[in-house]
């Protein structure tokens, strides 16, 4: 298999843009946008048949090919725009009392750290952040080092499936496991998985997941998922209460239905399946992996940081950086050098996180790195003659 196995043609990418980017909000191939603007055209072309006759059916089809991609029933899954709006069902429809426990770690994504600090607030339960060792290469040991900051308050553990700040692939199928065992309840984030590692649901065994469809499986913006196990779906409340909501309206029909939207891009969920599996996509995961590592290897070798296991990560990496002015160098890389990748800091280091995708090659690895000593030779400079 040669390394270029797309074109950068199959995608919308701006030509002038290098894009590491795509575990923000993903890239969309154009045959899949094709799809996606067909519905929206099916739907303005008569609003009123596509919504009210078309549109239950057309979902449950949607729905009925999502679940079989995930091996769960489609009666145990909903769309949902986002990710963040899945767990926001999820976490808000816990029964909470004061003092009890949500354990979760520092490795979180910002929003979901929002989520559960408000629903601590307004419940008086408390959020129990774990401590990731870094790196960590023993699942084993780190499912015991989770758990053993679990207590008898402890409801339910959040967490995710690959973490957004650092890339990290969580053990979340263990962590299920053992947490079933120990009667507490699981909600995993899964915003990064679908797409860049096989999801098998009913294998991971979380109580609730939520996942995103328009960053690695390539469909169109605005399109997620929440899976619930049959058992907790009376405990979900709908966010918006529209008609889906009245009594003996089941799971699927309370959290679907919310009043006037844009269904489209759920209906086009089904298309980015296809478009990777008619690609033989695990082929092309290995090779973004491969890129991915050639990018770690490179980097931490240059500046002398610790890696991550190859196998705690797959198509994004995030790798540590040495200390610079990171708003500044991110500002820098686009301006200067057309690279869109997110720089940041997490635990006080810094850091860049490369997302690689099917359209992204090794020579757009070299111009990064090239990119990057420059600014940071740079950046070394100034800080050197400023002292």
């Amino acid at each position: 298999m040669t390394e270029h196995r797309l074109t950068r043609d199959d995608f919308l990418i701006r030509d002038d843009v290098i894009f590491f980017n795509h575990g923000a909000f993903g890239a969309c191939p154009k045959s899949v946008f094709e799809c996606y603007q067909a519905w929206q055209l099916e739907l303005e072309r008569q609003p009123v048949d596509f919504l009210l006759r078309r549109g239950a059916p057309l979902m449950a089809d949607a729905r009925a090919r999502i679940a079989d991609y995930f091996n769960v029933p489609s009666d145990e899954i909903v769309f949902v725009t986002n990710a963040t709006t899945g767990l926001s069902r999820a976490v808000r429809s816990l029964s909470l009392q004061p003092g009890d426990e949500i354990l979760t770690t520092d490795h979180e994504y910002g929003a979901v750290n929002r989520l559960l600090d408000f629903v601590a607030d307004r419940t008086g339960a408390q959020i129990v952040r774990s401590y990731v060792r870094l790196p960590y290469r023993d699942d084993a040991r780190f499912v015991d080092d989770l758990f053993a900051d679990a207590t008898a308050k402890t409801r339910a553990i959040v967490i995710s499936h690959i973490t957004s700040p650092t890339s990290l692939i969580f053990p979340v199928q263990r962590i299920c496991e053992r947490a079933r065992a120990e009667g507490i309840l699981t909600i995993i984030d899964g915003a990064h998985a679908p797409g860049q590692l096989p999801v098998d649901l009913k294998a991971i065994g979380a109580d609730m997941y939520s996942g995103n469809f328009h960053k690695w499986l390539c469909a169109p913006k605005g399109s997620g998922f929440l899976h619930v196990r049959p058992e907790h779906h009376a405990s979900i409340d709908p966010l918006e209460i529209s008609h889906g909501v009245y009594d003996g309206s089941g799971f699927v029909e309370r959290n679907e239905w919310q009043g006037t939207r844009d269904i489209a891009a759920f209906l086009t969920a089904p298309a980015a399946i296809d478009y990777q599996r008619e690609r033989n996509w695990r082929a092309v995961r290995a090779e973004c992996h491969r890129l991915a590592l050639q990018a770690q290897t490179r980097l931490c070798n240059r500046y002398q940081q610790t890696p991550f296991s190859e196998n705690q990560f797959a198509q994004k990496v995030t790798v540590p950086l040495p200390q610079c002015d990171v708003d500044l160098l991110r500002r820098r890389l686009y301006d200067d050098y057309r690279i869109e990748a997110p720089v940041g800091k997490f635990a006080d280091q810094c850091e860049i996180r490369i997302s690689v995708q099917a359209y992204n090659t090794s020579a757009e690895i070299d111009l990064l790195i090239a990119a990057l000593d420059d600014l940071l030779d740079e950046s070394s400079k100034q800080a050197i003659a400023s002292m």
